[in-house]
């Protein structure tokens, strides 16, 4: 088996498992996820100098039926502006449905059907922990480096430690994250109580996860931004005594 079918299957089996009520807004513990996510993710966008999203080009690489999408679009991201590209077709259409003003494809992200350098800003949110495979893993990272515009930035969103109970996902280190994009600038903050922890206590005391979260030991998600390396620009000096930029 391939791991593009090894992923469809994982994926088909969690349906099955209905995992994706864990995620349920409604409940106490994903909506603190939720919150502190969302507020970690505007945060590192200004630190970033990014304030404004109604100019930017805003791909999401495994968008699923497009929540973080529509997250961004409430952020001020115009819709005709954002594109997504997911695996499962069921998805993909989960998404169209809900948001036909979004550019959504399925495919697999190791080949994305975008133009050199078409991006402002790349999601890539709990992704690269369901793949197993290095080199598809190595493809990917490629694939959106060369679709990000030389100023622009990726957000990463994942785990960085192993499951025990899900053997289907492999967290990424952060020194891993740094040979996929390698001579990239990076910039890390762990974020996301470990959601053993969160289910336990959330719906008692949101202050006592508020506390615990300050702890980054016991977080499991790195929230990074990755920047493409800067070209170095030469300077040579033409016939006339003046200088020309050679890039």
């Amino acid at each position: 088996m391939n791991e593009i079918e090894r992923i469809k299957q994982t994926y088909e089996k969690r349906k099955v498992e209905r995992k994706g009520q864990l995620y349920d807004l409604f409940g106490n513990a994903a909506l603190f996820h939720f919150q502190q996510r969302e507020k970690a993710i505007l945060q590192v966008l200004a630190r970033s100098g990014i304030r404004c999203l109604s100019d930017k080009k805003i791909l999401d690489v495994g968008c699923g039926a497009g929540g973080v999408l529509r997250d961004f679009i409430k952020y001020g991201a115009n819709p005709e502006n954002c594109s997504g590209i997911d695996l499962l077709p069921d998805r993909i259409e989960t998404a169209k449905h809900i948001s036909p003003n979004i550019d959504l494809r399925r495919g697999s992200a190791d080949k994305l059907p975008w133009n050199d350098d078409c991006f402002d800003i790349i999601l890539c949110f709990t992704v690269f922990s369901s793949i197993l495979d290095e080199e598809m893993r190595q493809r990917i990272a490629s694939e959106m480096l060369r679709v990000l515009k030389p100023e622009g930035i990726i957000l990463w969103y994942d785990f960085h430690m192993n499951n025990p109970k899900n053997p289907d996902v492999r967290g990424v280190k952060k020194r891993e994250i740094k040979q996929l994009f390698q001579n990239c600038t990076f910039i890390f903050q762990r974020i996301t109580l470990a959601p053993p922890i969160t289910r336990a206590l959330a719906t008692y005391s949101w202050l006592l996860c508020y506390f615990l979260e300050e702890f980054k030991f016991l977080n499991t998600h790195y929230l990074a931004v990755i920047q493409k390396p800067v070209k170095r620009q030469q300077m040579c000096l033409t016939d006339r005594g003046g200088y020309a930029i050679l890039s």
